[in-house]
């Protein structure tokens, strides 16, 4: 009924006469989509007439490659959204030629750096970010004689833990979803070891030394032995927890909220796991990602001027409390943190966030252009690995070497950004 009503409104103000529309193309559903429409009503009733935002559901879209103004996405989700990998107008130039102000500095330092170029320039607006988490069914924990207040610390323990499910009978103790981000970035950078370096204007990533060899390795015995399933680079295994059918997943915390709302089972959510036997572990330094709302090219200006406005609007410290508290993204500055606790998202996550956001940039991560990329390399090297025609050192080492000669031709080549 809510979002009948929230789409009523908005079906209102698309037939509104002399307003300038800008078109949001999303793939949100459930209490993030309710959210979202909320915040377009009020920004389109703010404009009295002038200007309107019009929601437009990726799912529903005939023609992908008619490029809508905005897209709240995830970038390796481009081709899902526009049949093909579009260059994105920056953030910051889109602001200051529409004369609208923006303080990049009140974002916080690991978000900003989920969504910045080579130079440190923020090239979209980190409206979905999360966390890497480890899900659990605590009902299923308990039928495996496993204790639901103890979740699995380290990936040692998530062995053990996938075990006594198996044992129970479950045919998917864990899966996961974004692995390249998951379980090869948050992996190095859990080590303490760089993910990439910069040598003057040439990017290159460094993920395949011991510690992701040996995780890649160990995740591959757990495909072998029925202790993992694999079903996709992207959130494909959200969908199977959420229905009950594997019992662990890694993946975003934002996913939590729709979780609590979907499972029929009691869902728990804990850290993301780490090695506990590498010298300079730090499991704490995991790696903020996921959806943010970039700005399509071949636009007018007065489009890019409702745009600004909006992505104002959205930075406002009560709308950013709004939506973090119905979503459960990760706030972007400091003054919305209060709202994910009341986002129903467990403290200890929300205290680990908090910590983790203030910390100072990495300045080691591909730039975020070129990062879907690099993850899709990534993904398409280690499905080499669940057919068990290429062992984790050499898929790893493949993906590096594709993966640079990529980073190099970019750099070589830019594309011009319209």
């Amino acid at each position: 009924m809510i979002r009948a009503a929230l789409m009523s409104g908005l079906a209102l103000f698309t037939v509104a006469a002399g307003a300038q529309e800008v078109t949001l193309r999303h793939a949100l559903d459930g209490k993030s989509l309710d959210a979202l429409a909320t915040l377009v009503v009020k920004f389109n009733d703010e404009q009295k007439g002038k200007a309107k935002v019009v929601l437009e559901d990726a799912n529903a879209v005939a023609d992908k490659q008619r490029l809508p103004d905005m897209a709240l996405l995830n970038a390796q989700d481009g081709m899902a959204f526009f049949g093909t990998l579009p260059r994105y107008r920056p953030l910051l130039q889109v602001m200051k030629e529409s004369g609208e102000k923006f303080d990049a500095a009140r974002i916080y330092p690991q978000i900003a750096d989920a969504v910045d170029d080579l130079t440190g320039k923020i090239e979209a607006l980190p409206l979905g970010m999360g966390l890497p988490v480890l899900y659990y069914d605590r009902d299923a924990f308990r039928k495996a004689g496993l204790d639901p207040d103890r979740p699995p610390q380290t990936w040692w323990d998530v062995q053990k833990a996938a075990g006594a499910l198996f044992d129970a009978g479950s045919k998917c103790p864990l899966t996961t979803s974004r692995f390249s981000w998951v379980h090869v970035e948050n992996t190095s950078s859990q080590a303490g070891e760089p993910i990439g370096a910069k040598s003057g204007k040439t990017e290159k990533v460094l993920f395949n030394g011991m510690v992701n060899v040996k995780h890649v390795a160990l995740l591959s015995s757990w495909y072998k032995s029925f202790y993992f399933r694999y079903f996709g680079p992207g959130n494909e295994g959200n969908a199977k927890f959420a229905a009950g059918e594997c019992r662990m997943l890694t993946g975003g915390s934002a996913a939590y909220p729709g979780f609590v709302q979907a499972a029929k089972f009691d869902v728990g959510v804990a850290p993301l796991p780490h090695y506990d036997d590498v010298y300079s572990a730090r499991p704490n330094d995991v790696l903020p990602d996921g959806a943010a709302l970039w700005i399509l090219p071949g636009k007018k200006k007065p489009e890019y001027k409702v745009v600004a406005r909006f992505v104002g609007f959205l930075m406002r410290p009560e709308v950013q409390k709004q939506w973090v508290r119905e979503t459960g993204f990760l706030p972007m500055t400091p003054a919305a943190m209060e709202s994910l606790r009341a986002s129903g998202v467990p403290a200890d996550v929300v205290a680990a966030a908090e910590k983790r956001l203030s910390n100072p940039r990495q300045a080691n991560r591909p730039p975020v252009s070129e990062r879907s990329r690099v993850r899709a390399i990534v993904d398409e090297e280690i499905a080499y690995v669940w057919e068990n025609t290429k062992p984790a050192k050499q898929a790893l080492d493949d993906a590096v070497s594709r993966s640079n000669i990529f980073l190099s031709s970019a750099v070589a080549a830019p594309i011009k950004k319209k």
